[in-house]
């Protein structure tokens, strides 16, 4: 693996295409989108993820240590 400083930051980490949607779609609504509802689904997506949480539920799960100072009472 290696060094996270060597990786592009623009590199894409996750991604979610049109199948993506369109399989969901299928699922909760019986049918696929239609184009315009397929943008619509778009510009609001991101919305609906929060993105801090589930980077940090992910570093957590595969067990990354933390370098701060924990606060000792």
């Amino acid at each position: 693996m290696s060094d996270a400083r060597t990786l592009r930051r623009s590199r894409v980490v996750y991604s979610i295409n049109v199948e993506d949607i369109q399989k969901s779609a299928e699922e909760l609504i019986g049918r696929d989108l239609k184009s315009d509802e397929i943008r619509l689904v778009e510009n609001t997506l991101g919305d609906y993820i929060n993105w801090f949480d589930a980077i940090s539920r992910a570093i957590d799960d595969v067990g990354i240590e933390s370098e701060l100072e924990e606060e000792v009472d």
